[in-house]
């Protein structure tokens, strides 16, 4: 199963400085739209014991990033995805890649049973 998330709030890169309140209101706003869209796709309580969890980033530039600090920024989503699909994070095995910038970036999420 494959969905397209959003890229992830600039608030919520590893990299950002700014208040800790303004970064919790867009956790709880990206999770909760990742949630909704993998709840929309159909990924609604697999009732999997684990799950391969495999990652494209499309930045929405071609400056320079790392995928480390790409997966950090999308914890929030990330969890969402747990939510929505019932399956812990823990239990997940993770293919991390990077793809081809796209106007306002996204986040190809493909998750199948290991």
């Amino acid at each position: 199963m494959k969905v397209s998330l959003p890229w992830p709030p600039r608030e919520l890169s590893p990299n950002a400085r700014g208040h800790w309140a303004i970064k919790a209101r867009a956790a709880k706003s990206h999770k909760t739209a990742c949630q909704l869209l993998c709840m929309a796709a159909g990924a609604r309580s697999l009732g999997w014991p684990a799950m391969v969890v495999a990652i494209t980033f499309h930045p929405p530039s071609a400056r320079r990033a790392d995928l480390d600090n790409m997966l950090a920024a999308m914890k929030a989503g990330l969890d969402g995805v747990a939510q929505a699909t019932g399956v812990d994070d823990s239990r997940w095995e993770y293919r991390i890649a990077r793809g081809e910038p796209v106007k306002g970036g996204r986040v190809d999420v493909e998750f199948s049973q290991p």
